[in-house]
Formats: structure tokens, sequence, C-alpha cells
């Protein structure tokens, strides 16, 4: 049975209302008195909104609330979760080429939510640096890649792990031949500048 999280359900509804109204990003942040930044972070499951924070996009998309959370509440009464691969579903993330992620796991503990994707890194990947709020762990299951982390470069070959806080700007690059995995652990905390 597929299973499907909150907070990664809250980004992509957020997305799918704006789309569905034909808004740009710049449009709803404005409207909802936050930064550009912040609404792409939270669209794209790279940080928590506050409460007032996603109330304020709520309005902003003019979308009812019983509409917005229809489908959005689930239980979180388990004693494992058990994920199969056919079930791991592709996540839009930021414009990029070559980035290709699938959801494995996603929950929220206490004042932390957590998301687990697989990344598939073609050759040549593209995309601009970003930024999470919270940390995440990295592990190379095939591949070789440079994990740029703001001006650093760290080389990872498979079986090899990285942690770090996601507030540096980082990207991977593949700049081998063949298609790099990456296990990636999203350890997220609510946006400090909201």
């Amino acid at each position: 049975m597929t299973k499907n999280y909150t907070l990664v359900k809250i980004g992509k509804k957020v997305r799918e209302f704006r789309n569905e109204k034909n808004l740009k990003l710049i449009e709803v942040a404005s409207k909802a008195g936050i930064s550009k930044g912040l609404l792409s972070k939270i669209e794209n499951g790279r940080t928590i909104p506050s409460l007032p924070v996603l109330l304020q996009i709520v309005k902003a998309l003019e979308v009812d609330l019983s509409s917005f959370f229809e489908g959005v509440e689930e239980s979180a009464s388990y004693q494992f979760i058990h994920c199969k691969k056919e079930d791991y579903q592709a996540l839009q993330k930021e414009d990029s080429v070559g980035f290709n992620y699938f959801s494995i796991m996603n929950d929220s503990f206490s004042n932390i939510a957590f998301q687990t994707a697989l990344l598939e890194l073609s050759p040549n990947a593209q995309r601009e640096k970003v930024t999470t709020d919270g940390y995440e762990f990295l592990y190379l299951l095939d591949g070789e890649v440079d994990y740029w982390l703001g001006q650093e470069a760290v080389s990872l070959n498979t079986g090899d792990s990285l942690f770090f806080n996601g507030r540096i700007p980082h990207v991977p690059q593949n700049k081998t031949n063949k298609v790099a995995r990456i296990l990636v652990i999203y350890m997220l905390t609510a946006d400090k500048s909201e």
C-alpha cells in the first residue's frame, strides 16, 4: 500500500493550486507577504512552513481551507513502515536537468520532519545550488559525484556518505558517463526567517 505523507502533500498542493490558477511564484509570494525563495522551498519540500505562513499562502491562492486540506490529513499510528520500490513516487523539485528524485518515505517527529528520497543523477546534470532548512545525510549507492558545499567540493565514491547543514548552498555534480544513485535523507526544521 502506498503511503502519502503530510509534509510532501502540503508543498505539492501549494504548487498544484498555483499552477491550476496560472500564478507565478512571485505573485503568490507577494500576496502572501513572504519571499519567492521561501515559497519555492515549501513547494519543493525543503522547509516546513509555520501555520501562519501556510494560512497566508492558502489565502493568497484564494482557496477554501477545507479544499486545500482535503486528503492531506492522515493517521500516523503505525509500528513500522514498509515501502516497496514500485511505490516510490517521482518528486518534482527545482528546475534542473538530469535530477530525478523519487520519494521513499516522509514523516515527522516532534518538531523535526524527515524526508527520504532516491536521487538518480544523470551525467552532466545541472541545477543551481539550493539550500534546505535543516540537515542532509547522503549515501552514495552507486557512482562518483563531486558534492559542492559553498565553494568546497567533496568527492564521493560508491559507499561514501556525507552529513551537512542544508543551509549551506549545495549541489551535486556528476562528471562521469553513468548515472549516480544517491540516498538522500532530509531532517527539516521550520525556517527561521518566517
